[in-house]
């Protein structure tokens, strides 16, 4: 269970992506129930560091500090300095004892010189994925993703992606009404899938065609219903193609993909604060089966939906629905 979180304050840090480690990790949220953190600031000589905003952040640790850490937080920072080998050293380390290490945007250089993106799937923002590749060909490099969870090694795009990212692993760790719950506190939005797209420059919707928002309240209030591209479409009144061209620009996925993890969100809620059956659940959410509820959740989650339930089951709310 996380408990116990460390964010690296190095040379060249940009105050955004440390900002957000602090905000997601670094507050007591007790008095909401959520979890408490014990939180540090690490850097490699326990001392200040000089951000890239001109101004000075002390961090009160030195590397000692990462032996008892369960989370490791690297933010953006100026990749173009190399930081020293006793800071790979002790991240090896880290992860070699079953810590997780988790970046957002150029931080992943970092993870890179220690070798922890070796062999592993992993992001940054859009700017500097080629780079990134370039420098560490043994790395398999996504481009134009949120974030990507290769458990110990988490890895995220930039800025606002960091807010993605931090939220996934808290859902990952305490369920999606807590990280819920946090995203309100942050008045953040609850969830982005890690497989949307970063927003990358595109072509503005023309004047006068509205949004797709009432449209995706629809199907977030029908999602037991079938649904295909035709079906959404023809409710916003646009063909197809041009329906499936709007929705990549306004939510940054494509709509089946969207609206599978839309289905898979309902599933963890209803596991979580139901006794429904997982038949009644796959149902619910529009799955149909709970073999196809089961191949999409373990897909997007890495668990089945009983193991999830047995991790993040809330106390009981209502008779048991029984079944499988």
């Amino acid at each position: 269970m996380l408990r116990d979180v460390a964010v690296l304050a190095l040379e060249g840090s940009h105050a955004f992506e440390l900002g957000v480690f602090c905000e997601v990790f670094g507050i007591d949220r007790g008095d909401d129930a959520l979890p408490v953190y014990e939180f540090s600031l690490v850097s490699a000589t326990g001392d200040e560091v000089l951000t890239r905003h001109g101004f000075e952040v002390r961090a009160r640790h030195g590397l000692e500090r990462l032996v008892s850490a369960d989370l490791i937080c690297v933010p953006a920072y100026d990749h173009e300095v190399r930081q020293p080998e006793c800071l790979h050293e002790a991240l090896r380390a880290a992860v070699d004892r079953g810590a997780r290490v988790l970046s957002i945007c150029t931080g992943a250089f970092l993870l890179g010189e220690a070798g922890l993106l070796d062999g592993r799937r992993c992001t940054t923002h859009w700017r500097y994925t080629d780079e990134l590749a370039r420098r560490h060909p043994s790395a398999e490099v996504v481009s134009d993703v949120l974030y990507v969870d290769e458990d110990p090694v988490i890895t995220g795009a930039g800025t606002a992606a960091g807010v993605d990212t931090c939220l996934h692993l808290v859902r990952k760790e305490h369920g999606s009404s807590v990280a819920n719950a946090v995203a309100r506190r942050m008045v953040a939005p609850p969830h982005r899938d890690g497989d949307q797209r970063q927003y990358r420059e595109r072509p503005q919707p023309r004047e006068g065609t509205g949004s797709l928002a009432p449209v995706l309240a629809w199907i977030e209030a029908n999602l037991d219903q079938g649904m295909t591209v035709e079906t959404m479409a023809r409710r916003a009144h646009l063909s197809p193609r041009t329906f499936a061209r709007r929705f990549l620009q306004e939510t940054g996925t494509t709509p089946l993909q969207w609206l599978t993890a839309q289905r898979v969100l309902l599933a963890q809620h209803s596991l979580e604060s139901t006794d429904d059956s997982v038949t009644a659940i796959a149902a619910r959410a529009g799955f149909g089966t709970v073999d196809n509820l089961r191949h999409h959740f373990t897909r997007r989650l890495g668990v089945t939906p009983q193991d999830y339930r047995r991790t993040f089951r809330a106390p009981a709310t209502g008779p048991s629905g029984g079944g499988a």
